[in-house]
Order: C-alpha cells, then sequence, then structure tokens
C-alpha cells in the first residue's frame, strides 16, 4: 500500500502535502492505520466467530476484544523493521521526538479496546453493523492525516477540525520522530481526551450488554 500511494503522488501527481522523504513520511501513519483497521475489523466478528467458547468459559470477555488488539499490536511492532530500513535508505532524520513513540502506543491502545468493546456486543445485534463498519474505516482512513499530514490542512482552515480525530493526534505523535514539524500538542490532548472517554464509554456498553449477548450468541 505504501508503495502504491508513493508512486501515485510522487511520479504520477505532482504533490502538495506531506514531507521529504514521502515513504517514509506514509509508513509513518500507514503502519499504525493498518493496526487500528485491522484491529475494529477483527472485532466485529469477535463474539460471532468463537460462540460455543465465549459462552462455555469464565474468563472476563473483554478478553476476547483485547487479545485482538494485542495480535494486531504485535503486527505494528513486527513492521516496524521495514520503517527503518525505509529511514536508513532514503537518509531520514531521527529526533528526540522518537522518544513520544510509547506515548503513542498507550493512547492508540486505549482508543482501539474503546472502540472495539463499542463495536463487538453491538454487531451481535445488528449484524448489518459489520458492513457499516468497513465503510466507515474506509471513509476514516481518507479523513486521517495518513496521505497527508495536519500542517497541510491550515491553508483550508481545517486543522484545527481535524485535529477531533482521536488519530490525528495518535498519528502525530509517530510522525514527529522523523518530521517534528508534524507533532501538533493540541491533537495529542483531544486524542488522549477522546480516548478515554470512548474507552469508558465501551466499558459501559459492554458490561450493559454482556448478557444480553451471551444469550443471542
Amino acid at each position: 500500500m505504501a508503495g502504491i500511494y508513493w508512486f501515485v503522488f510522487t511520479q504520477v501527481f505532482d504533490r502538495p502535502v506531506g514531507s521529504e522523504p514521502y515513504i517514509v513520511f506514509l509508513l509513518t501513519a500507514l503502519l499504525p492505520w493498518m493496526w487500528f483497521n485491522g484491529a475494529v475489523s477483527d472485532t466485529t466478528r469477535a463474539f460471532l466467530r468463537e460462540a460455543k467458547l465465549i459462552r462455555s468459559t469464565k474468563i472476563p470477555r473483554t478478553i476476547w476484544v483485547n487479545q485482538l488488539v494485542l495480535v494486531k499490536g504485535i503486527e505494528f511492532f513486527a513492521s516496524i523493521p521495514v520503517l527503518i530500513a525505509f529511514a536508513i535508505a532514503t537518509g531520514a532524520t531521527l529526533h528526540w521526538e522518537a522518544a513520544l513513540f510509547p506515548l503513542g502506543v498507550a493512547i492508540q491502545v486505549v482508543l482501539t479496546i474503546g472502540v472495539g468493546l463499542i463495536i463487538a456486543p453491538l454487531v451481535v445485534f445488528f449484524r448489518d453493523l459489520e458492513r457499516a463498519v468497513k465503510l466507515a474505516l474506509r471513509f476514516l482512513f481518507y479523513a486521517s492525516p495518513i496521505i497527508y499530514g495536519l500542517p497541510d490542512l491550515a491553508p483550508l482552515g481545517l486543522e484545527q477540525l481535524a485535529s477531533f480525530n482521536p488519530l490525528s493526534g495518535i498519528f502525530s505523535l509517530y510522525r514527529a520522530a522523523f518530521f517534528p514539524e508534524q507533532l501538533e500538542w493540541f491533537a495529542v490532548a483531544v486524542s488522549a481526551g477522546m480516548s478515554v472517554v470512548i474507552l469508558g464509554l465501551g466499558v459501559l456498553v459492554f458490561r450493559r450488554t454482556e448478557r444480553a449477548v451471551l444469550k443471542e450468541i
């Protein structure tokens, strides 16, 4: 995917957004996006796929969502050497902001688990929600600063509005390792606050629906 976007926006079109080296710029947001996208997509089938096992065990049912987030998170960490290889090959400079990487991971874990705890039980009652989630994720990809950065939206007056996308601050933290100018603390604060709220809402939804889910599956 990174190769396709790099080719399209550097070889086919005259790209007015992002920073150089563009392949590193892409990967610093595309890799965490794949973690989020993969985990949320999988949580739509978290309870339906293992229905018999879930009904027969006494362990906390939240583990079925948490383990999906963890698995995709491991895949994310396994892909980091790819980013490092491209950074070395293109001569990208690593800055001290790389120390903010764990903060980005922490916020993303909170956000992804929260979203998963909301979606997983609701899909049991509304099966069409699985398709809706896929469409929403497709829209969210282009609404998130992946192929472009938050500062690129400033001339359009959309930077503050885009900061209320909880993924914006997370990607800002990851990108800052190679592109310090992409770090937007307002977006980071919004992402952290929204992630905590979404996690709280997810826990609430999960607890309210757990018994009904067990009966439905």
